[in-house]
């Protein structure tokens, strides 16, 4: 018997390196659990060409899926590196083609489940060595939940004759479900054109076959700036005919979708054809007539935007300014008082019309755009620093050189560059340009709106914003009683200035701390510093003789220099995420369905450290009292997204609710899975509404 034994075990020993070693034409599994993959070849050797067809292998646990070239609204596709190899010239990935996903919060994917295999061309350098694949694979698998997995993968193929392995057949399926160029005889895309505009546009594409369509779908790659949904399919002439209709609404750029070329996959039941075209405008498009009716809606929408805007925090400092303009004319006659009112209505206007023709000068040029982004540039900031802190000197009396009439009314000089229409112009424009990081309420659907369409609906709401900002200006300019009955200036109007330079020099500090989150916070320190040297630069400028105030108004203009030059030389710092000692997330959409499967409330809170409004919103609404309780609560996921520096994704994410700028807050759930969208200006009680409509049982199981 233990002869018997001996020789068993003796057989399980010589037999296990068999067992152990990867068949011929693989490599071993890279074994994650859930999803196993490896590398197959459909030859065992290289031919005489060099070429070699070989396969990417998945195997998947029921319901886990991993994602196709094009992943859709989420997913992250296979990527290979092959830089290790050997003797290897290079690949081509052959995609087949996928299936369409629906997944909880409106999301469409496209991907492959359960058993998958990319077939990849792969050609040799020299036909006649041996040819080493060394493959580092990154991709993700979903189920439930996303894991992103690396494998490192290794197959080695001789050169000279070799015979089909056992893997030939199968890797030929999925060659044979890669999808196959437009030939005579077989499915055709008759046309391809863009219908409507703005929030409606559709593509609109026809097919035909000689043979009976059966289950039909489509998948259209275009720029990542273009959104193109599912499509909604209608088949006629007897099952000849398919017209496909798939809704892709203008974006935040505005890209053109008539002449992009457009990548489309039709797939009929067990077979695909693709072809790469530019859509053509339709007739009914270029003949569209706007409905006049809700385009009245939105301008009556933009003018009370506008007026709102002069209430919003941004623009109180430049605002108190004003009131010094307002007090010089006390006791001043009718004619003067209307004029400088109408100076400071045209200053506003004028900026308006300014920031339109800026907008549309950016789509124009495929740029993001959108409400206060140019507060995303730390160039610009630094601008409004410089200004500030010029005026809060001037106020303050630091120097007394008389300013150029254009700043005057703005910087409360004296004499008359302070009572100039230029001044008073100058005090609009500036009103207007910190008036753009505040979005008030009807403002964000306005202004939306306008981004997603074209010029002259640009021009018509940013001109009637301007309209609604400038009412109060237009109001004292058509009855000039009101501000003559204000006292006549005096000894009390210097606390007042000095007052009013102390807000200023707040405001200026708290664009640094905007410019510390854009660009460290050793440029914003250093910046700080470099004000400093200006004021100091125009007190002696103010009291020097003319040889050494030479000397210090070059000082002041290299100091100048330097401030615009410090940001990119010391460098940006990535946008800051949400820190491990608070309820905050980072802003994952990906991750959003995630949470709503299992159950929860999702919070989205998109803000920025120049937003005011946003700062509102949280010290009033989001950190206090009940709505802070919920949001605390396991079963509520908050979410923030930092758009103090440019970010895409984020621009993206707004876009998709035709949103434009910032406050911007979304509540999603297992009643809500595309999100609902809150006001600009939040309140406790729209924030628990929102709650209790989101269907999860946080709502419910709090007291208010």
């Amino acid at each position: 018997m233990r002869r018997y034994l001996g020789l068993l075990l003796l057989s399980i020993l010589f037999a296990w390196p068999a067992w152990s070693a990867p068949e011929t034409g693989s490599s071993t599994w890279a074994d994650e659990g859930e999803v196993k993959v490896r590398l197959i070849s459909s030859a065992s050797a290289v031919d005489a060409n060099g070429d070699v067809l070989v396969g990417l292998q998945f195997a998947m646990a029921p319901g886990w899926k991993v994602y196709w070239r094009t992943p859709g609204d989420a997913g992250f596709p296979p990527q290979i590196d092959w830089s290790p190899s050997t003797n290897l010239a290079d690949t081509e990935i052959l995609w087949p083609w996928p299936e369409r996903f629906f997944e909880f919060g409106g999301l469409a994917t496209h991907g492959y489940k359960e058993n998958l295999i990319l077939p990849v061309q792969a050609r040799a350098k020299n036909a006649f060595e041996p040819l080493s694949f060394e493959a580092a694979v990154s991709y993700v698998a979903c189920d439930e939940i996303c894991i992103p997995f690396q494998a490192s993968l290794a197959l080695h193929l001789p050169p000279g004759p070799g015979s089909a392995t056992e893997f030939a057949a199968i890797i030929d399926q999925f060659v044979d479900r890669v999808p196959k160029p437009i030939t005579e005889g077989g499915p055709t895309l008759e046309t391809a054109e863009v219908i409507g505009s703005g929030a409606d546009r559709q593509l609109r594409v026809v097919a035909r076959s000689p043979e009976q369509f059966a289950e039909l779908d489509m998948f259209v790659e275009a720029p990542r700036d273009i959104y193109v949904a599912p499509p909604e399919i209608e088949i006629g002439d007897s099952g000849h005919k398919a017209v496909f209709r798939m809704a892709a609404p203008e974006g935040r750029n505005s890209e053109p979708l008539a002449g992009t070329l457009l990548t489309l996959t039709m797939v009929d039941g067990n077979r695909a054809v693709q072809q790469t075209l530019a859509p053509v405008p339709s007739v009914d498009a270029m003949t569209a007539i706007p409905d006049l009716g809700a385009f009245a809606i939105i301008l009556a929408i933009a003018f009370l935007g506008g007026l709102v805007l002069n209430l919003m925090p941004c623009v109180l400092p430049v605002l108190s300014l004003k009131v010094l303009g307002v007090i010089s004319l006390g006791g001043a006659d009718r004619v003067r008082i209307a004029s400088r009112f109408f100076a400071a209505a045209t200053g506003i206007l004028v900026s308006f019309l300014i920031l339109a023709a800026a907008t549309v000068a950016l789509k124009a040029a495929g740029l993001s755009v959108g409400w206060g982004v140019q507060f995303q540039e730390p160039l610009f900031l630094v601008a409004l620093v410089i200004i500030l802190t010029l005026f809060a000197a001037n106020l303050w009396g630091v120097f007394e050189i008389q300013l150029p009439a254009w700043a005057g009314g703005l910087g409360g000089g004296s004499g008359e560059s302070a009572d100039s229409l230029a001044g008073h112009f100058a005090s609009g424009a500036f009103a207007t340009l910190l008036a753009t990081p505040c979005s008030a309420p009807f403002l964000g659907t306005a202004v939306g709106f306008a981004l997603a369409r074209g010029v002259v609906e640009i021009f018509a709401v940013f001109t009637t914003l301007g309209l609604g900002m400038a009412l109060p200006y237009l109001a004292v300019a058509t009855f000039p009683a009101l501000a003559g009955r204000l006292p006549r200036p005096g000894p009390w109007m210097l606390k007042l200035k000095r007052f009013l330079a102390l807000l200023l020099g707040l405001t200026a500090l708290w664009l640094l701390s905007v410019l510390a989150a854009q660009a460290g916070q050793l440029a914003a320190l250093a910046e700080g510093l470099l004000m400093v040297v200006v004021v100091g630069a125009l007190w002696m400028f103010s009291r020097s003789q003319r040889p050494t105030r030479a000397v210090a108004g070059l000082a002041l203009a290299a100091v100048l220099i330097l401030a615009f030059a410090l940001p990119d030389h010391i460098g940006r710092t990535p946008r800051a995420t949400a820190s491990e000692d608070t309820i905050w997330q980072p802003f994952e959409l990906a991750r959003i369905p995630e949470h709503i499967a299992a159950g929860r409330t999702v919070f989205v809170d998109v803000t920025a450290d120049w937003c005011i409004t946003c700062q509102v919103n949280k010290t009033a609404v989001l950190e206090r009292g009940i709505v802070a309780q919920r949001l605390a609560d396991d079963r509520v996921v908050p979410m923030r997204a930092d758009w103090t520096s440019r970010d895409p994704e984020i621009a993206d994410y707004l876009e998709r609710f035709g949103r434009f700028g910032i406050p911007f807050n979304a509540v999603y759930g297992p009643a809500l899975p595309r999100g609902y969208a809150l006001p600009e200006l939040l309140t406790e009680s729209t924030v628990l509404a929102a709650f209790d409509r989101a269907g999860t049982a946080v709502a419910s199981s709090m007291g208010r």
